[in-house]
């Protein structure tokens, strides 16, 4: 890892650190599980993945690269955790799903590869980098004229501390603590203009919506918390 990567070390390592315990589906990344589907289907609305390139910034151990995989996508997965390439690779093995995984940031891949992708997708990875505008304009440069890129993050308002932090890290432990640093989250206002300054135009920005009762997630209006944005990069 170069001094130069955009990434916090100790976050790696908090994520690399878990990476066995990813796909169980009970288990700390519970969440990304329960809220999968909804990433899918808002992604499927805006998007054709059939035949399509796309590549999953931030994949993790690769939940997200697995569905769109499902879709017909020709998924790109791409982390700076060897820890969670590994186990995200060897899923893709077991479950017979032919996503591709890379360890690699997603400045240097769209160095290597510029317009090289049909969509991009970089999901609750933007609160955990030290320069969040540096991932947008990368995923911006990776994507097609007429490509769409989406992001999802957490809201900087204080209803977001306490539901995403104190709420689910210490009173319902739906993440493992430690998870999230409220400083880090990113208001829509603030990922819109970064998004404009690298050259992509909003199509839609929901809420991503928890209700505790019936323990589901779901889209809705509420962007207080969590939020999922689509973006259009221009046609020339």
């Amino acid at each position: 890892m170069t001094v130069t990567e955009n990434v916090h070390a100790h976050e790696i390592h908090k994520f690399g650190s878990q990476a066995e315990r990813w796909w169980d589906p009970q288990g700390e990344f519970k969440t990304l599980h329960d809220v999968n589907p909804l990433r899918l289907r808002f992604i499927q609305e805006h998007a054709e993945l059939a035949g399509k390139k796309i590549v999953d910034v931030g994949c993790g151990g690769g939940i997200l690269t697995e569905g769109l995989a499902k879709l017909g996508a020709d998924a790109l997965g791409i982390d700076l955790s060897e820890e969670l390439i590994d186990i995200a690779d060897l899923h893709s093995l077991e479950s017979g799903v032919k996503a591709r995984y890379q360890k690699i940031s997603v400045e240097a891949l769209a160095e290597q590869q510029p317009a090289g992708f049909d969509h991009v997708t970089c999901m609750e990875m933007l609160e955990h980098v030290p320069d969040p505008g540096s991932i947008i304009g990368a995923c911006a440069k990776l994507v097609k004229p007429g490509g769409m890129v989406f992001f999802s993050t957490l809201n900087r308002v204080p209803k977001a501390y306490l539901l995403a932090i104190v709420a689910a890290e210490y009173l319902l432990k739906m993440v493992p603590k430690g998870t999230h640093d409220y400083k880090t989250f990113i208001k829509p206002s603030e990922l819109s203009q970064s998004a404009r300054d690298a050259g992509l135009e909003l199509q839609s920005l929901v809420g991503i919506e928890y209700n505790p009762f019936s323990k589901r997630f779901y889209l809705g209006k509420d962007i207080d918390v969590n939020y999922i944005a689509a973006f259009k990069r221009p046609e020339k």
